[in-house]
């Protein structure tokens, strides 16, 4: 892990989360271009007249200035970025479920400039977007690939093409490989992963299998604790 030694100047971010910290100041957890997810307490920002606290808000283009060798730096000021971002609704729940995403599997302080980018643009399409499950099951592969989580989706796991007509079982660190239901993983088509490889989400099978099947990497991967937010997505639509 690369650790950040020196300022940072009206870097772009985006707030993930913030919670209190003493008794005037927050924590703030950023997703920074350039650098990645990065701590800074924004000092006295809990005060009702601070320059800072109206700012502190997810899912907005800032930028950013902080400092500090510690892991835990000092944010000096924020700045709007751009025009105002409004999730609402579903998509509001879809928004929390990419920052918690991101601030359970995301290293601090390790670049994925890639992942920023297209965090941003899978912030627009949930603001604009009527296929939010699409979009999720987007960021969910791009996050684990970016990350570098094998999930090879056009060979099997002994290199051989996926054939869109065979059936298969998807198994984390191994990929597609013959069926067995005495062993993990889920059951699903070659299409289905053919269909993922190619971006398609048009068919209605691989939206189901293709939820399954992220919903059972990111477990594999997150560990015991579950996500706050994935349950709601869940009790909602069954995203």
């Amino acid at each position: 892990m690369v650790t950040i030694t020196h300022r940072q100047d009206n870097q772009p971010v985006y707030v993930l989360h913030t919670y209190p910290f003493k008794e005037t100041s927050l924590v703030v957890e950023l997703f920074a271009q350039g650098v990645g997810r990065v701590a800074t307490t924004a000092k006295g920002a809990r005060r009702p007249r601070s320059a800072m606290r109206g700012m502190l808000q997810a899912f907005q283009p800032l930028t950013a200035t902080w400092s500090g060798k510690q892991e835990l730096k000092t944010l000096h000021s924020l700045d709007w970025a751009g025009g105002l971002l409004m999730l609402q609704g579903e998509a509001l729940i879809c928004g929390f479920y990419l920052n918690e995403l991101l601030l359970r599997l995301l290293p601090r302080e390790d670049p994925h400039d890639a992942l920023f980018e297209y965090y941003s643009a899978t912030l627009k399409n949930l603001a604009h977007s009527q296929n939010l499950a699409t979009t999720l099951r987007r960021f969910e592969l791009k996050l684990l690939q970016e990350l570098g989580y094998a999930v090879p989706l056009i060979t099997d796991e002994h290199g051989e093409i996926i054939t869109s007509e065979k059936q298969y079982r998807y198994q984390a660190e191994h990929g597609a490989c013959a069926p067995n239901p005495r062993q993990n993983g889920v059951q699903l088509s070659g299409k289905t992963l053919l269909d993922m490889a190619n971006d398609n989400y048009t068919d209605a099978t691989t939206q189901s299998q293709s939820k399954q099947l992220m919903r059972y990497l990111l477990a594999h991967y997150l560990g015991d604790k579950p996500l706050h937010t994935r349950q709601l997505l869940i009790d909602l639509q069954g995203f």
